[in-house]
């Protein structure tokens, strides 16, 4: 059941200076430092906000003097994924490197299905338990951003492809490295490239197949197989791999790319079981670059994705919007191929 506050807009800052007859600067100023306007103005923005309702969200708190607030992380994943997923635990720390310092902190709440997170969304903001939220996984058709205009919730996308929503978003552009992972394949003599995605419906995992494709093809070749559900998971990469090597020798890979590093460590089990020999009866390459994949044996090639920076980053741009300054509405890192043995010994083009 959703909130019975479905559909109400939330006050906003612009909304605020309106009723005070400032301007929204001048509110910025008034939550954040207390410096610029007269203590009348003040005390004339703080009943702004009273009266529109904004208390206890985070300008009220602040013009009073109160610890600030909380950001939201709705999470539609099962809380195991903890246990071995690269992207929550880093993008957490990051994030919590910046709230620490900004007396804030992370409300989480992991959810079984699009109702129930529709639901928490609503109810979270709708009820003053957050002041805005950092979104993770958007999905293909994801309702997300509509919901979060709708009920006029602040919000950063965290780890989205770049332009494929109009809510700021920080995103890694990995083009350049998968390209190189790609490269490092050819140049070691391979002509069938395999992919095993993430999930199909996640937008970042489709951005990483691709730029695998545009890669392969850049070089001359079509893309190989593709197997399509590896769910970011050791199990899934593993049974991706066996049916990988279960095709027609004429059709199988001597060569994969797995959307991420766990996919891969499970991958390295099924061929050792079947005897096969990395790199040299497949080359073997992930994203992600974990910790394990400098000692898995042998060494993973990997993308590396800087995660923790793309909480930091999300973090910042949120709270800054919650202190009244407009957000870049796309913040691009850079990501970067960390090659090892597992992809194989490069050889000359040609």
């Amino acid at each position: 059941m959703t909130s019975g506050n479905t559909g109400r807009k939330r006050p906003t800052i612009s909304d605020v200076a309106r009723r005070a007859g400032v301007s929204k600067g001048a509110v910025s100023r008034a939550l954040n430092s207390g410096t610029g306007a007269s203590s009348d103005t003040r005390e004339r923005i703080r009943q702004a906000a009273v009266d529109l309702g904004w208390s206890p969200s985070y300008a009220a708190r602040a013009l009073n003097g109160k610890p600030l607030g909380t950001i939201g992380l709705v999470v539609r994943r099962s809380p195991e994924i903890l246990d071995f997923d690269a992207f929550f635990p880093s993008v957490l720390s990051g994030i919590e490197s910046v709230l620490s310092g900004e007396e804030h902190a992370t409300v989480i709440r992991f959810v079984p299905d699009t109702r129930t997170e529709t639901a928490t969304y609503e109810r979270l903001f709708n009820d003053r338990f957050v002041d805005g939220f950092l979104v993770t996984d958007l999905r293909v058709d994801d309702g997300r951003p509509e919901l979060l205009r709708r009920v006029g919730a602040p919000a950063v996308v965290v780890g989205v492809p770049e332009g494929s929503t109009d809510l700021p978003s920080v995103t890694i552009d990995s083009e350049e490295a998968i390209r190189g992972l790609v490269r490092s394949f050819v140049e070691a003599g391979h002509r069938r490239i395999a992919h095993v995605q993430g999930a199909p419906d996640m937008l970042h995992a489709f951005q990483r197949r691709r730029h695998w494709e545009q890669a392969v093809r850049e070089f001359g070749l079509e893309p190989g197989p593709v197997e399509e559900q590896g769910g970011y998971t050791i199990e899934g990469g593993a049974r991706a791999t066996q049916r990988l090597i279960d095709l027609h020798v004429d059709e199988r890979p001597t060569a994969i790319f797995y959307g991420s590093d766990i996919m891969a460590v499970g991958g390295y089990s099924v061929l050792g079981k079947a005897g096969l020999v990395v790199p040299d009866d497949m080359a073997v390459a992930g994203f992600d670059d974990i910790p394990l994949a400098s000692f898995v044996s042998p060494p993973l090639t990997t993308v590396r994705s800087r995660h923790r920076a793309l909480g930091s980053a999300g973090a910042r741009i949120l709270l800054d919007m919650l202190k009244g300054q407009e957000p870049p509405l796309s913040t691009v890192l850079t990501g970067g191929l960390c090659l090892r043995e597992s992809s194989g010994r490069p050889g000359p083009l040609g």
